[in-house]
C-alpha cells in the first residue's frame, strides 16, 4: 500500500477510531480528549463528551455511533515534546470498568447499550465492526495490562438493542476487528505479539473451534522484532491493513491473507493506530497519529472494503 500523507487536523488528545462519512467528514474519538469530534471542511467540532476512554468507533444500522469505551484505563505521560503515551503503569487510578456507548449524531446524546457486569464483565472494549449478515457486531476487550502481568481481553458479539452479549473466545490482547469482504472470516489483531488472526465464523457470535485454547484461529502472520498491532481495516482485495506501534517509527502494515506477507507505510508517529477507507471510489484514506495528536489524509492505491452501514 502506497500512500502520500498530508496532516488535516493537529492537536488533538490521542485520536483513534476515525470513521469516514457519507458528507466527505470524518468523525474520530479522542481517548485522552475523552470526546467524539468531527473534521469537516478543515475545522474540528465537538460531537459529545464521552467520560472514560472512547476508543473504537463504527456506524449502526440506526445511523448511530456505537463506541468501545475503555473506562478510562490509560493515564498519559509525554516522553518528549509533542509526543503522549499511555503509561506503562497499569490501569489509571480512575479506571472504573468498560462499556458500549450508543451516540446520536444529531443530537450528540450518549446511552449506554452494554455495561460490565459480573457475569460478564467488560475491562476495556477497544474495536468494533458491525455484521449486516448476523445482526449484530463484533468487539475486541484488550484486557488489561500491569507492569509484571496480563489479565487477557477476548472478542465479543452483541446487537444494538441491548441483547445478551456473547464472549465468543479469550484472546490475550486483541485490539483491532474487521470483517473479510465474503463476511465469513473476522480478523483480529493480538497487540503485544503483534500477530494478525484469521477466525472462520460459525453462526452470531460464533467462531471454529480450534484445538488450542490459546489459539483463537488461523495466525495470519506475526511480525518480526518488537512492534504492537492495533486497530484495523480490510481492503477489498481481502488483505489487512493494521495500525503499528513502534518507538523506532510507526506505519499502517499491510498484510497479504493469502500468503502472510507484509509491506509498511510509515507514519511519523510512534503510535499509528488506526485508519479508515472513504471517498466515492474508497481511496481516500484517514490514519490516527495517536502520541502526536494529528490526524492524515492520504490517496490509496488500494481500494478499503466498505463497511456494513454509514452515515
Amino acid at each position: 500500500m502506497n500512500i502520500e500523507l498530508k496532516p488535516v487536523a493537529g492537536g488533538l488528545g490521542f485520536p483513534e477510531g476515525p470513521v469516514a462519512m457519507d458528507d466527505g467528514s470524518v468523525i474520530f474519538v479522542e481517548i485522552e480528549g475523552k470526546k467524539l469530534s468531527r473534521l469537516k471542511d478543515g475545522t474540528v467540532s465537538l460531537v459529545a463528551d464521552i467520560p472514560g476512554g472512547p476508543n473504537g468507533t463504527a456506524i449502526g444500522s440506526d445511523g448511530a455511533a456505537y463506541i468501545c469505551n475503555n473506562g478510562g484505563v490509560y493515564d498519559f505521560i509525554e516522553i518528549q515534546k509533542g509526543v503522549r503515551i499511555p503509561a506503562p503503569t497499569g490501569p489509571s487510578k480512575n479506571y472504573t470498568s468498560g462499556s458500549i456507548e450508543r451516540v446520536d449524531l444529531k443530537t450528540g446524546a450518549v446511552t449506554t447499550v452494554y455495561k460490565s457486569t459480573p457475569e460478564m464483565p467488560l475491562l476495556t472494549p477497544d474495536d468494533i465492526v458491525f455484521d449486516k449478515n448476523r445482526g449484530g457486531f463484533w468487539f475486541t476487550d484488550t484486557g488489561l495490562q500491569y507492569p509484571d502481568h496480563i489479565q487477557k481481553g477476548g472478542l465479543f458479539f452483541g446487537t444494538i438493542d441491548g441483547a445478551p452479549l456473547k464472549r465468543v473466545c479469550t484472546i490475550t490482547t486483541p485490539n483491532g476487528v474487521g470483517l473479510s469482504p465474503d463476511g465469513d472470516t473476522l480478523y483480529v489483531s493480538d497487540t503485544i505479539f503483534g500477530r494478525l488472526w484469521a477466525l472462520k465464523i460459525t453462526g452470531p457470535g460464533e467462531v471454529e473451534a480450534t484445538p488450542m485454547p490459546d489459539m483463537p484461529g488461523k495466525i495470519v502472520q506475526t511480525l518480526p522484532g518488537f512492534h504492537w498491532v492495533d486497530s484495523l481495516k480490510v481492503l477489498a482485495n481481502n488483505n489487512v491493513c493494521v495500525g503499528t506501534i513502534s518507538m523506532t517509527g510507526g506505519g499502517i502494515t499491510t498484510f497479504d491473507t493469502s500468503d502472510g506477507t507484509t509491506s509498511e507505510v510509515k507514519v511519523p508517529d510512534p503510535f499509528a493506530t488506526n485508519l479508515c477507507f472513504g471517498g466515492p471510489d474508497m481511496q481516500d484514506v484517514w490514519i490516527t497519529a495517536s502520541s502526536t495528536g494529528v490526524l492524515y489524509h492520504g490517496r490509496c492505491a488500494e481500494k478499503g472494503l466498505p463497511l456494513a452501514y454509514s452515515a
